[in-house]
């Protein structure tokens, strides 16, 4: 998983990229592509 301080380019890495809110983080998740994941701070 990367940490990023952006989100933005890494939700552009796939088309299947969703970002998700979960414990007061921001997420990017992929249901196909599980490598594709980030988190933000």
């Amino acid at each position: 998983m990367k940490v990023c301080n952006s989100l933005k380019s890494l939700k552009s890495r796939h088309k299947d990229c969703r970002v998700v809110r979960r414990k007061g983080r921001v997420y990017v998740i992929n249901k196909v592509q599980k490598k594709f994941k980030a988190r933000q701070g």
